[in-house]
């Protein structure tokens, strides 16, 4: 934990352990409201097969997962770790320029 917290650039236990909480919350969550929204769209396994319905699924999720990032982030006091966590990997994603001025 020690080099993560390093990482990161953190320094208390306590802020590590949340920022865990918010990665789990996010994960889970985002995996969690794509089963609707799939369903809304229309792209369900039963009219699409498991090639076309799973990276859809998955294509949903990313967008889903940035925004609740974020937002969880901002809801546990972690708004500023998280904003620049999501910049940093937009940016490796080649996406960095939705945040140059």
């Amino acid at each position: 934990m020690k080099r993560l917290k390093e990482r990161w650039g953190i320094h208390s236990n306590f802020q590590l352990a949340v920022i865990l909480i918010v990665f789990a919350v996010t994960g889970s969550l985002s995996a969690r409201l794509a089963t609707p929204l799939t369903d809304f769209l229309g792209i369900t396994p039963d009219y699409f097969s498991a090639w076309v319905y799973w990276p859809a699924r998955i294509f949903l999720i990313f967008p889903i997962y940035q925004v609740l990032l974020v937002f969880f982030g901002f809801i546990f006091g972690q708004f500023k770790f998280f904003w620049n966590f999501e910049k940093k990997m937009l940016s490796r994603m080649g996406l960095g320029f939705l945040f140059k001025s």
